[in-house]
């Protein structure tokens, strides 16, 4: 328990050494000691480092590893340990790519698997105790789930454990962690877990999990766009889960990848207060749970490889600050000015999270309570002497920014925004492009896309929901997505294709102000019209 606390926090080296056919096949630069000493320099204890192996093992029946490769890997894993890094080291895609075959070739895929770790344990096995094995990546395995597949998994875990515990020296005592189908932190799989841990009577395992927080918020499908109740207790059951099955019962938990499903530096489609609340959120259930995080990164979420600079210094701030306190929230980051509209005193509901609020500030300017602004329980007023003087000649978009000081943790940023209503052009296309609408978005955020047919059915690749789903075409089901460079609402391809020949759809664009406007879509023989009416 105390060697997996000693991991927290941890940040995943993804989409290097699991890309394939080569480390930099995925768009990321080799990994470097530089790299690895500029995570450490963040404050990250551990790092997970994925491996994908298939592609680079020769035929049965020894499926030999290509020693480059190995020498590359072991390169790694040992910049990291020299750095005073704990290094969790796996089989990653391999998972999908050929272990999920074993329900129907079994045989093939225990040897295989088997042989894939004998490799493995025998180079490691003289490197210390800070490098931990893990058995697999969010193991699933084609046509079977539930009991089935745990069972698979067990079985497969269970050759892990005992090649690794009968290869010499340190993996006769090295830290081994065992997960759950797809890493999944749900009842069924984790007591089939636990059951298996028991059995296997060894006091070094620890067991893994994957959280990347309520799916349909992560994405922004169904009118998820916010870090709402529903959100929240998702994040809160699976936590609890998890203490309860394993950490109350002196098994530590290591969650192997943590964050959010979209969650990168080209996805616009989640308002950045609620991706700030999520996060510090996900540090405090970690931390009031005993549970270890290591962050996702795959070069597009916390650290860009090439510069070696954060990449969202506002959002890793939370996360910093979540490892040992909490940091105030508020219901919104955002104070609309509408400008066709008398300014007025404007309220915001904040969430100290048990903390104190100390003050309100716009820049290094302390601001006064009682003429700049009141604050009663947990209710912020800016009066509107100072939203006027912050507003200035009411320029479109943010104008100022203010800081809600609390007695511990990172402030809360409030973006003050001139807004109008926003307004969108005529556009044709084809079913076989996106459709580029020209916008004019006056200070807003595109937040949801409502699509119907005339009947009201949904319209649309996500048809269990009438709010399809934020995102383009490469991720997902993604329909539409806000380019605020250029002006434009886009339209996927995958959602124009998805629509029936001959209909016409209704769509409603709503914004974080909570305006809203209505858009028309025709599509006939492959020819789409945009239109206002």
């Amino acid at each position: 328990m105390k060697f997996v606390a000693d991991m927290q926090p941890g940040f995943n080296v993804g989409n290097s050494l699991d890309a394939f056919p080569t480390e930099t096949s995925w768009g990321n630069p080799p990994i470097t000691q530089a790299l690895l000493q500029k995570i450490k320099s963040l404050g990250f204890k551990s790092v997970r480092i994925p491996v994908t192996w298939g592609g680079h093992e020769g035929a049965a029946p020894s499926y030999a590893i290509d020693p480059s490769w190995m020498a590359r890997v072991k390169q790694v894993v040992d910049w990291a340990l020299s750095d005073g890094l704990y290094v969790v080291l796996n089989v990653h895609h391999d998972s999908w790519q050929w272990i999920t075959n074993m329900p129907t070739d079994p045989a093939g895929v225990t040897a295989r698997y088997d042989a894939t770790w004998t490799q493995i344990a025998d180079a490691f096995k003289n490197e210390p105790r800070s490098l931990i094995f893990e058995a697999d990546n969010e193991q699933n395995f084609s046509g079977v789930s539930g009991t089935q597949a745990s069972q698979l998994l067990n079985e497969l875990q269970t050759d892990f454990f005992n090649v690794v515990r009968h290869s010499g020296s340190e993996n006769a005592r090295r830290y081994l962690m065992l997960s759950t189908p797809g890493d999944t932190a749900a009842q069924p799989g984790e007591d089939a877990l636990y059951a298996e841990m028991q059995s296997l009577r060894d006091p070094n395992l620890i067991a893994s999990f994957h959280y990347y927080g309520f799916w349909p918020f992560g994405v922004n499908v169904a009118g998820y766009s916010r870090f709402d109740a529903t959100s929240q207790q998702d994040m809160v059951n699976a936590f609890t889960l998890m203490h309860d099955e394993f950490v109350a019962k002196g098994i530590p938990v290591y969650l192997g990848e943590a964050g959010l499903y979209n969650d990168t530096d080209w996805f616009n489609g989640l308002e950045r207060g609620e991706t700030l609340k999520y996060y510090e959120a996900l540090g405090y259930e970690a931390r009031t749970t005993g549970v270890t995080l290591s962050y996702w990164d795959d070069g597009s979420r916390l650290l860009n490889r090439n510069s070696l600079q954060v990449l969202d210094p506002a959002t890793f701030a939370v996360m910093q600050s979540s490892w040992t306190t909490r940091s105030g929230t508020g219901a919104n980051d955002t104070v609309y000015v509408p400008k066709a509209s008398a300014i007025s005193d404007q309220t915001l509901a904040l969430n100290p999270n048990g903390l104190q609020f100390t003050g309100l500030s716009d820049g290094e300017r302390r601001l006064r309570k009682g003429s700049d602004y009141t604050y009663s329980a947990g209710t912020l007023t800016l009066k509107t002497s100072l939203l006027t003087e912050l507003v200035g000649d009411q320029a479109l978009g943010v104008d100022a920014t203010l800081e809600a000081h609390f007695s511990r943790g990172v402030p809360w940023h409030i973006n003050i925004v001139t807004n109008e209503q926003p307004a969108l052009s005529a556009a044709t296309g084809t079913t076989g492009s996106d459709l580029i609408i020209p916008t004019q978005f006056n200070g807003d955020t595109l937040t949801t896309m409502h699509s119907v047919y005339p009947e009201g059915t949904n319209a649309g690749q996500t048809s269990w929901t009438p709010y399809q789903e934020y995102g383009t075409d490469s991720v997902g089901n993604g329909a539409y997505s806000a380019d605020y460079t250029n002006n434009e609402i886009v339209l996927t391809k995958g959602y124009l294709a998805s629509l029936t020949d001959g209909s016409r759809v209704t769509l409603t664009f709503q914004y974080w102000s909570g305006a809203t406007t209505t858009y028309y879509l025709t599509v006939s023989g492959g020819t789409v019209i945009g239109s206002l009416s």
